[in-house]
């Protein structure tokens, strides 16, 4: 008999390479960069000061830090549709990093961004556990290329 993780590893296995969806917009105003600036302690002019990036920032307003980007990942990844048998008999779900990660277009002051998930990889670990890896890019409305292009691995242990 097969367990809940040997059933999902199935489940999962069928759809690498397949896009999961497409999420919800998000607004990235100054008040969540300053937020974002104040527990990381990066205060560069480029991210808080609005008056100094208008004179000497290329993109002549504040952008949102890289980090603060990837970390959005968490609440964008939310809004994609799942396909909830894969899920059944789960206990939890951990961050277990990241594979790869790039900066590829700052997220200017007031721009909207969401995210897009491909499935790349399942690995079973073991009977109760497997490591999920989706390709997320974070796009940014209006422009061409992405904000981040993430390779994110979340360990999924079964009961």
């Amino acid at each position: 008999m097969s367990t809940n993780a040997e059933n999902a590893f199935k489940l999962f296995e069928a759809t690498v390479g397949q896009v999961e969806g497409t999420g919800e917009w998000f607004e990235v105003t100054q008040d969540d960069i300053n937020a974002f600036a104040e527990v990381t302690h990066d205060h560069q002019f480029i991210h808080v000061d609005p008056e100094m990036s208008a004179q000497l920032s290329p993109w002549k307003v504040t952008i949102a830090h890289g980090f603060l980007t990837l970390s959005m990942l968490t609440h964008l990844s939310g809004s994609i549709p799942q396909d909830m048998s894969r899920l059944s008999g789960i206990m939890m779900g951990v961050n277990y990093g990241f594979d790869k990660v790039r900066f590829v277009n700052p997220v200017k002051v007031n721009s909207r961004i969401r995210a897009t998930s491909v499935l790349k990889a399942v690995e079973l670990k073991d009977a109760s556990t497997l490591n999920v890896t989706k390709t997320f890019t974070i796009e940014i409305e209006g422009e061409d290329k992405p904000a981040c292009v993430a390779d994110w691995i979340t360990r999924l242990v079964y009961a």
